[in-house]
């Protein structure tokens, strides 16, 4: 099902007599419920762009694609650098702005300015059963009981079907560079990106490709300002070895967005943690390979096919998503780890107030601890 319009959409759900599996562009098919497939991706096009005010409102299925053409040519951007799954996925399909939003998909970028959900100024969706509610607007404001924006960021379609979404963008950077530096072992890296970032040198990219051995700073900004902070940052951290300054870096945090090193076979996990808690965990699996994003706050880990990953790090102050795996083993293990009781609690809550027949998704975030 493909509906053309708000009401349409409506109308399906309202009529639905069986679970619906929503999907955006199919970028992550492997994420979708059980049920019916509905898809948003005739629901398209930029309703509302206001350079001057930094808001911009547009409809779920509109691809991203054409939502960072308008924003180029304003010289503009949307600050969290969105990730494209396609690559890691193994995936065709068009990233859609709902999906991005559903999933709360957000890059590199995120350690600097937050993630999409912090951009996210108001939200459309139909619930449920079949109603269409809407909050916030063009403007940073929430008056209502309930923070939708932020519910609806990272629920994943188990809550409602996006139809429309107003964002804040940002001016794109005017100027980027990268210190590079290979060889160093992960707990030594870490501990490299955590003094950049504790800097006042404003880094807005902070990982490490333990497959690699490379570690890589960014800042951005005005030219004049990126270049006097990028020497600062390479005499600050002289004690890890020599940095190399890149100036066409802009490949680089495409590939550490879309994680790029792990794309082929072997399953993949987004894990979760403290950033100096990182390493260790990564040592718990001596067959995984690692990368580091975030300052070492989100590292994505490929282990053999099947691997119980959860198992294998046992307790830690974070959760591990399953992202890439064959469907029997997401039926096995679970894409989301299980939730303390509070919070499944909370959960099941807000599915039975906005999904009270069930039918969006259902048992896709059981197990679900929460999005970074």
């Amino acid at each position: 099902m493909r509906p053309e319009t708000e009401a349409e959409l409506a109308r399906i759900v309202s009529d639905a007599r069986g679970p619906l599996a929503i999907r955006g562009g199919g970028t992550r098919c492997a994420a979708l419920g059980t049920g019916e497939v509905l898809s948003t991706g005739g629901l398209g096009g930029i309703k509302l762009y206001e350079p001057g005010a930094l808001t911009l409102v547009v409809r779920a299925g509109t691809p991203l694609a054409e939502v960072q053409i308008a924003l180029e040519a304003e010289a503009q951007s949307l600050p969290f650098e969105p990730m494209d799954h396609r690559g890691l996925l193994g995936t065709q399909g068009t990233p859609t702005i709902g999906g991005m939003v559903a999933a709360n998909v957000s890059g590199p970028r995120r350690i600097a300015v937050g993630a999409c959900r912090d951009f996210l100024l108001g939200v459309r969706f139909v619930d449920g059963t079949g109603r269409v509610l809407k909050n916030g607007g063009r403007v940073m404001k929430n008056v209502t009981g309930y923070d939708l924006t932020r519910l609806m960021a990272g629920s994943h379609g188990t809550l409602g079907v996006i139809t429309e979404v107003s964002l804040k963008v940002l001016p794109a950077p005017r100027a980027s560079l990268t210190l590079a530096l290979g060889g160093l072992e992960d707990v030594r890296a870490v501990a490299a990106l955590s003094a950049a970032l504790g800097s006042p040198y404003e880094v807005s990219g902070a990982a490490h490709d333990a497959v690699a051995a490379m570690t890589r700073i960014r800042v951005e900004g005005f030219e004049a300002s990126t270049v006097y902070r990028a020497e600062r940052l390479q005499a600050l951290l002289a004690e890890f070895g020599v940095w190399q300054v890149i100036e066409d870096d802009a490949q680089i945090w495409r590939d550490v967005r879309d994680v790029a090193a792990l794309r082929g076979g072997g399953d993949v996990w987004r894990v979760s943690a403290r950033p100096t808690e990182g390493p260790a965990l990564a040592a718990r699996v001596p067959d995984a390979d690692a990368i580091y994003d975030w300052g070492g706050g989100l590292i994505w880990m490929r282990v053999p096919e099947g691997t119980d990953l959860r198992g294998a790090l046992g307790p830690f102050g974070g959760h591990a998503t399953l992202v890439r795996a064959a469907a029997q083993t997401r039926a096995r293990l679970g894409v989301f780890q299980p939730g303390a009781p509070p919070v499944a609690a909370l959960e099941a809550g807000l599915r039975a107030r906005f999904d009270p027949r069930g039918i969006f998704n259902p048992g896709l975030m059981a197990r679900r601890a929460g999005a970074a």
